[in-house]
């Protein structure tokens, strides 16, 4: 019998199915995961622990102004040129042709005729803030809030600008702003949701559940979503059969069968965070029925909100369930419009008084209430979508009368405003240029955006990651990102 030969370095590279490209891939493939740890400082590690993963309140890294958030996200871009943002030139130019340079999102429907604000815009407060006559409300709290006039984020489309301003990078499948808060600092309630989404009754908004991700964040960061309507969480009562102790001994049980399930299947964060929910569930039967019944609010706090006019009263209640539930420690609070309502490409002299009249007043109240109550100071209370408007007409198809006019997206420059949490109050950061197309002054990233909250609540950007693999991944990727401390008290 013969002897069997041994197959030889060459024989292998040679008979290979890519030859030696099969090696040099494995090869680039080490280098840029070495070069991706070295870029973090984080070298690669064995894990000689698992990792576990909660909602317990933690100390912040560094010192913090901030303890809770309320994102009021306003999808569509609202208009900063009818807003936010007056420019006398585009008064001066109404109807004449624009000659710069403009960043069309829809060259096909697109026209050079400047178009100027079609409301006038008034002083208000001690700082003499300039906002317009469709935001009196606002107006009312002028002294209280800090306009940011020079936004930027260069997506200009509603997808990747919402990626943008939300999880830092124009892409799907990251981890939101207030999933990266909840990995680094849990919650003050155990009771509650730490990450409450408050949709609209007409609909979800642009992107659905994308909007409350946790991406690659073990899964006990995702939000919570709650019904626009009551009941705002089901069956947060059990059947009569159960109530008491049969219930008890129901939950007793399942949580004997979780753990030993969890036992044999260690690190499945999925796996954890649905025991988790279950046992929030249960707490949640008493804390959560009343953070969101606002009967006992005063008849005067629901008059503040709006509760008491059609027009305001969806917009009016959430704001006053967000201001509730950051009351009894819930860390992030977004409310959402349904889709992308403030995309006012057509009809925008019709359109866009109808948004600001539905949620100006509950906006200034939600702030103007956490004032009265001493939380203002702990709580950034945020205003603003994800783009701008052009300072030229869109036209659709069809329309010829100016009163179906709108305008285009703008994301080199648009507008948005904060209060609280160690922010500015009655201040105006930025400027963009005499059309407000571009931001020119005191520039404001979407990246700069997130590093700057994350300072309030005492975390440094550079050193937020968190591993996955051999790689860490970030909210902020981008190296010139900076915290925008002009905005500072």
């Amino acid at each position: 019998m013969a002897k069997q030969q041994l197959c030889s370095r060459r024989h292998m590279l040679h008979t290979s199915a890519l030859n030696v490209g099969s090696i040099a891939a494995a090869w680039f493939a080490n280098r840029a995961v070495t070069a991706d740890d070295s870029q973090n400082n984080a070298p690669v590690k064995p894990e000689l622990e698992p990792r576990t993963f909660d909602l317990q309140p933690k100390q912040s890294p560094q010192p913090a102004t901030a303890r809770a958030m309320i994102s009021m996200f306003m999808l569509g871009g609202p208009s900063q040129i009818d807003l936010f943002d007056p420019k006398p030139e585009l008064i001066k130019r109404n109807g004449q042709n624009f000659s710069g340079d403009l960043k069309f999102d829809n060259p096909a429907q697109a026209s050079r005729e400047i178009m100027g604000p079609a409301w006038k815009f008034h002083r208000f407060g001690k700082c003499g803030m300039e906002l317009s006559e469709l935001l009196p409300n606002l107006g009312g709290i002028a002294d209280d809030i800090t306009l940011i006039r020079s936004m930027h984020s260069g997506a200009n489309n509603h997808v990747p600008a919402n990626y943008a301003m939300t999880t830092g990078n124009p892409v799907s499948g990251r981890a939101t702003l207030g999933s990266w808060l909840l990995s680094q600092l849990g919650c003050e309630t155990q009771d509650l949701p730490a990450y409450v989404a408050l949709t609209d009754p007409r609909g979800l908004p642009l992107l659905g559940s994308e909007n409350w991700n946790n991406g690659k964040l073990p899964s006990i960061y995702q939000g919570t979503v709650v019904r626009p309507t009551t009941p705002r969480i089901f069956n947060l009562d059990p059947p009569k059969h159960l109530a008491g102790s049969p219930q008890k001994r129901q939950l007793a049980f399942l949580k004997r069968v979780n753990e030993a399930y969890s036992d044999a299947h260690p690190n499945e964060t999925d796996l954890e965070a649905r025991i988790a929910s279950y046992d929030l569930a249960a707490r949640m039967q008493l804390a959560a029925k009343e953070a969101f019944d606002i009967s006992k609010e005063t008849a005067a706090t629901h008059k503040l909100y709006g509760i008491d006019q059609k027009q305001t009263q969806d917009y009016g209640t959430r704001c006053l369930i967000a201001r509730r539930l950051v009351e009894r420690g819930v860390r992030f609070v977004q409310i959402f419009c349904n889709g992308q309502v403030w995309d006012h490409h057509g009809s925008i002299l019709t359109a866009l008084p109808q948004r600001c009249q539905e949620i100006d007043r509950p906006a200034a109240a939600l702030v103007a209430d956490l004032k009265q109550r001493g939380l203002l100071d702990s709580t950034i209370v945020h205003w603003g979508g994800e783009m701008g408007r052009l300072p030229v007409i869109q036209f659709r198809e069809g329309f010829s009368k100016r009163d179906k006019v709108g305008r285009d997206h703008n994301t080199y420059g648009f507008s948005m405003w904060v209060a609280g949490g160690g922010f500015k109050a009655g201040h105006v950061h930025g400027a963009t240029d005499e059309f407000s197309h571009y931001a020119v002054e005191g520039v404001v990233h979407h990246y700069d955006w997130l590093a700057t909250v994350l300072n309030r609540f005492g975390i440094d950007h550079k050193q937020l990651q968190f591993r996955i693999g051999p790689r860490n991944i970030r909210l902020v990727e981008n190296d010139d990102a900076r915290v925008v401390t002009e905005l500072f008290a």
